[in-house]
């Protein structure tokens, strides 16, 4: 883990302030393919408590050229609530492994 951001956080992790000015860094908990062709993903905050959900078509990912990057920055209006511990916990190991092996603009 890194610990050279002046908040002793990680340097990669925007403010995760509750300013809605403000974005916040998320990372790739889940990915889920469905049947109908589309990608659900869910990006959550380092200590799991704010998560923000998005839905993909395979179709305009691969006609756009983009695919699934490890972190992406959120406005923080845009994040929701985990309220389930269990899931919370969940999220911030998930969080903890995917910032140890990927950059934030690495595709995974």
């Amino acid at each position: 883990m890194h610990d050279d951001a002046p908040d002793g956080g990680h340097p990669d992790d925007a403010d995760s302030g509750d300013d809605t000015d403000e974005t916040v860094r998320c990372w790739l908990v889940e990915r889920t393919y469905t049947d109908r062709g589309l990608v659900d993903t869910v990006y959550a905050t380092p200590d799991g408590s704010k998560a923000h959900r998005k839905q993909v078509s395979t179709t305009i990912m691969r006609q756009r050229g983009v695919g699934t990057t490890a972190a992406v920055d959120v406005d923080a209006s845009d994040l929701e609530p985990v309220d389930d511990g269990e899931t919370r916990d969940r999220y911030a190991s998930e969080v903890e492994r995917v910032r140890e092996q990927y950059g934030p603009d690495d595709e995974v």
